[in-house]
């Protein structure tokens, strides 16, 4: 025997001998109790880490035990096409190359994209299988094989048609350099050192103003009023009022909302409908108007007035100057906040209002709480229920449209004659609406 184990002279030949045998694979057997676990498909944007070589020998080690045990056990392997963090990937590449998604067209960049997957989730099955991963092969899944893709629309008709499926304005968050909407599970917060921009808001036909405190002072172009608690006595008798938005010279009303912390900073905060999430509801509950001021690209657009074109960070720099040549900069202070970032090309995220496609999250969270209340799952360690309670208690409306190229497409269609949507599991032939 050698004295040190050399995992080329073994491993190949015995997992070349476990799939001959066919031994991974799930046959159905009305006398076996099924035991089916689902891999958690690995994206196609390179190759496994070592997080995954964990994950995957737990699971191989419970599919054997189960193996063992009599049961029909099926461990089904599958990789993910992981749509804007392979569209990262893919276009840093083309970058490289001096091309872009524009250069290539959409039919050009999804030849690239289907190349790269061809590449890439082949590398990622063998070393899988370099791991001793006793997965059923056969069953082998891609999350873009026409069967997930038939299933993604069939869900979506089906989620739509029931009132859950929904088209509209709300706050989601932009990435400027991806250029794609996240959800909320896609951003991810740092800490940063930051400033509070105090700013002077003076009261229209009077010699007093507000001082308004602000993290985004370029979002300003935005201010469709401000707003003070509606117990706050050193500033009630001003509800009703109007302020004026300083260099735009624009009045805007003072609203009583219960938003406005009396014991955090001035007590008076800007609301900004169009690029804050709490200012939105806000805007809501008086009927503000929306006023975007950024462009997609995270420049500043015409309502920025002078700025427009500038960079959103640019705009701030020349802004906070000309509000302190005009006399309406109080103080800058130093400032730590939590401050949202794209998960995969790092870039600050952009709150902003954008027409999207959300699912409606209430009536699907019930019964996914009740389930771990009544024991039907259970979480191991119980402490993490805490957490996925908390999460599902106060979850928001899910925003799932991207703007990317590679991925599913949402199953809609826009009639050119009367604007309606036709939503279908499979390319209509005329508008279910106005039938033109």
């Amino acid at each position: 025997m050698e004295k040190t184990y050399n995992p080329k002279d073994f491993e190949d030949r015995l997992y070349k001998e476990w799939e001959e045998s066919g031994c991974f694979k799930a046959v159905r057997d009305d006398n076996k109790i099924p035991f089916t676990v689902m891999m958690p498909p690995p994206n196609i944007t390179g190759q496994l880490h070592m997080g995954h070589a964990m994950d995957e020998t737990m699971q191989d080690a419970v599919i054997r035990f189960k193996r063992m045990q009599g049961y029909c056990a099926l461990w089904l392997p599958g990789t993910d096409h992981a749509s804007i963090a392979t569209e990262v990937k893919i276009v840093e590449q083309m970058k490289s190359e001096g091309l872009t998604k524009e250069s290539l067209g959409r039919e050009g960049f999804l030849k690239r994209a289907w190349a790269w997957k061809d590449k890439y989730a082949g590398r990622i099955v063998e070393q899988l299988k370099k791991l001793g991963s006793s997965c059923d092969w056969s069953r082998l899944t891609f999350t873009m094989d026409e069967k997930c893709s038939k299933a993604v629309n069939e869900v979506f008709v089906n989620l739509y048609n029931k009132g859950l499926i929904y088209r509209g304005s709300r706050i989601i968050n932009w990435c400027p350099d991806c250029k794609t909407t996240l959800s909320d599970v896609e951003v991810e917060y740092a800490e940063e050192d930051g400033f509070f921009w105090h700013i002077k808001y003076f009261v229209e036909g009077e010699d007093t103003f507000l001082e308004v405190a602000t993290t985004r002072p370029e979002t300003m172009f935005g201010d469709t009023a401000v707003a003070v608690n509606p117990n706050d006595e050193r500033y009630k008798h001003l509800i009703g009022k109007k302020v004026i938005l300083p260099v735009v010279n624009k009045p805007i009303p003072v609203v009583g909302d219960e938003h406005a912390d009396m014991e955090f900073g001035t007590g008076v905060v800007k609301i900004t409908p169009a690029h804050d999430p709490n200012d939105f509801e806000v805007g809501l509950r008086h009927n503000l108007p929306l006023v975007r001021v950024m462009n997609d690209d995270g420049t500043m657009n015409a309502n920025a007035g002078k700025f427009e074109g500038l960079d959103r960070y640019e705009c701030r720099k020349k802004l906070v100057e000309e509000l302190k040549a005009g006399g309406y900069l109080v103080k800058i202070q130093p400032h730590k906040h939590n401050v949202g970032h794209c998960y995969r090309c790092r870039a600050t995220v952009e709150p902003l209002v954008s027409k999207q496609w959300f699912v409606k999250m209430e009536k699907l969270a019930r019964p996914a709480i009740d389930a771990v209340t009544y024991k039907k799952i259970s979480f191991v360690p119980e402490r993490f229920a805490k957490i996925y309670y908390n999460w599902m208690e106060n979850v928001k409306d899910w925003c799932i449209s991207r703007q990317l190229w590679w991925g599913h497409r949402i199953p809609a269609w826009q009639c050119e004659d009367c604007g309606e949507m036709t939503v279908s599991e499979t390319d209509p032939t005329e508008c279910a609406h106005c039938h033109s």
